[in-house]
């Protein structure tokens, strides 16, 4: 693995970090709903994490990560389509995706 992909998966790592931070280990979905501050962090880390995949997949098409299409196409449309993403979406993305993501991008650090 050269080293921009490793950056790239780095980044992603922050940024999954970064969220896990935000939400807290509680990981209230109310919480999250009511706060505006905190979905924009939130949203704007899922897109950085986006943007990491795609890039990767520019450099490695092959690489092992699940479902990578669709996490640039999330990206896509938090950034193109806001106005027509729920915060249940962004929900289910942070508790059903985001711990399968950081497992595959842990394990293809430590590589």
């Amino acid at each position: 693995m050269d080293r921009s992909e490793k950056k790239l998966l780095f980044d992603i790592s922050t940024a999954i970090e970064n969220i896990e931070n935000y939400i807290g280990p509680q990981k209230v979905f109310e919480e999250y709903d009511s706060n505006a501050m905190l979905q924009d962090a939130v949203e704007r880390n899922i897109e950085i994490i986006g943007e990491a995949v795609n890039r990767l997949l520019g450099i490695n098409p092959d690489i092992k990560i699940t479902n990578s299409r669709r996490i640039v196409d999330a990206r896509n449309k938090i950034i193109h389509g806001y106005d027509t993403i729920e915060n249940s979406q962004i929900w289910g993305i942070i508790i059903i995706h985001l711990p399968v993501l950081k497992a595959e991008v842990d394990h293809l650090l430590a590589k």
